[in-house]
């Protein structure tokens, strides 16, 4: 389902579910050193595009927004990937809550966004993986350094 990001491997387009998981791509993929990310701004429409690779985060002052706190997460995983996005910048994050009345919800910038993506799925496509439970989930973000209630953890 297309959800605004196209992120592009050598001989693969794949249709990127969210900001997470459009920079996990390269850490999870081995045959793919980085990808091209592309998208565009959901206030002001401007495209970004970016190489994404296990080295180091995408240079950029763009920012991801996630609007829905990861204890709702599962509630509906496609509106909670609908609403992982990347922006020009706050003003944008701001303008695009004014004009869709939501509330706000974490704002990271793209190094936080690459740290969280890079090692999230680690395993994931070996056969007998298991998803974190909620405590390993918990030190995940704080390892990464996401705090606070949104994530579901002290400030």
């Amino acid at each position: 389902m297309p959800l605004g990001f196209s992120v592009m491997g050598a001989r693969t387009l794949w249709w990127g579910g969210c900001a997470w998981d459009s920079c996990a791509l390269p850490h999870l993929l081995r045959d793919e050193p980085d990808v091209l990310l592309a998208i565009r701004c959901p206030a002001c429409d401007t495209p970004h595009a970016w190489v994404v690779g296990r080295e180091a985060p995408p240079q950029g002052d763009q920012v991801a927004h996630f609007l829905t706190p990861m204890a709702r997460v599962w509630d509906d995983v496609v509106h909670t990937c609908a609403n992982q996005r990347l922006f020009c910048a706050t003003d944008c994050v701001d303008a695009w809550l004014r004009r869709t009345g939501r509330d706000r919800g974490y704002v990271m910038d793209l190094d936080t966004l690459w740290c969280f993506a890079s090692d999230w799925y680690t395993g994931r496509l070996e056969p007998g993986h298991t998803r974190r439970d909620p405590a390993a989930a918990g030190a995940y973000f704080a390892a990464v350094g996401l705090r606070g209630p949104f994530w579901g953890l002290p400030d």
